[in-house]
């Protein structure tokens, strides 16, 4: 019976909702140049711009996207599991805590949060960004910018993960393309701590010959069924 589980949840959960993930097809950044809406050098450039694209993104949330099964069954495997649970999200949406988790660790930021240019210190978002949204945190306010972690910047909580990962004795990844870094060689560092690793995808992917077991579906439908064989106590070979 497992003991520490990490999970990793990326995209293709959040697709399931609604969401537009940025790297499919049609994704959002078909509409903007990675370098001008996801880089500290375009928010300096043009901080309307890229205020404008994370403020739809926010507003897409604030109009009805619901979590999904998946994200049902991974709160209620917090709730229940009788071990340590670490569930780690390459998502910036809110769609875990919708749900109903308590301890997600968002490496990449999040949305519904602003954060102090100067300060770092991190405010709920309760309007747009803009010039009027402003921290209380300095003598002179400084406009909030978005907590997202751009390219060029470092992912929150690594340590926290590696140390997680170093202890686990089995690993998920849902919904990830395992292709960016750091979260690409994660599955690395649970087969060296002699976890078994699990894959939940739509299609294999370039880490499939890494994990020990797949499930290829949509999370929705086999999150639950996984998360179902972990509380009963069975493996899930």
């Amino acid at each position: 019976m497992y003991q520490r589980i990490v999970i990793l949840t990326g995209a293709g959960i959040s697709a399931e909702s609604g969401l537009r993930t940025f790297r499919a097809e049609d994704g959002l950044w078909e509409q903007h140049r990675i370098e001008d809406v996801a880089t500290p050098e375009g928010y300096w450039r043009n901080p309307d711009l890229v205020h404008k694209f994370y403020n739809q993104r926010w507003q897409q949330l604030r109009e009805g996207v619901e979590a999904n099964p998946a994200h049902h069954a991974l709160a209620k495997l917090e709730r229940e599991f009788s071990g340590e649970v670490m569930l780690v999200t390459q998502n910036i949406d809110n769609l875990h805590e919708q749900a109903g988790n308590k301890q997600v660790l968002h490496m990449h930021g999040e949305l519904v949060k602003g954060r102090c240019p100067k300060s770092q210190q991190v405010f709920p978002l309760v309007a747009p960004f803009g010039p009027d949204n402003l921290c209380t945190c300095c003598v002179m306010p400084q406009v909030l910018r978005p907590h997202v972690v751009w390219f060029g910047e470092m992912p929150f909580g690594l340590d926290r993960t590696y140390e997680a990962l170093a202890k686990c004795d089995l690993f998920i990844a849902i919904g990830t393309s395992g292709t960016v870094y750091p979260a690409a060689g994660f599955v690395e560092q649970a087969n060296q701590a002699g976890a078994e690793t699990l894959e939940v995808n739509l299609a294999p992917t370039e880490r499939y010959s890494q994990f020990d077991f797949h499930r290829q579906g949509k999370a929705g439908d086999e999150v639950p069924k996984v998360v179902e064989l972990i509380l009963d106590g069975q493996l899930l070979a």
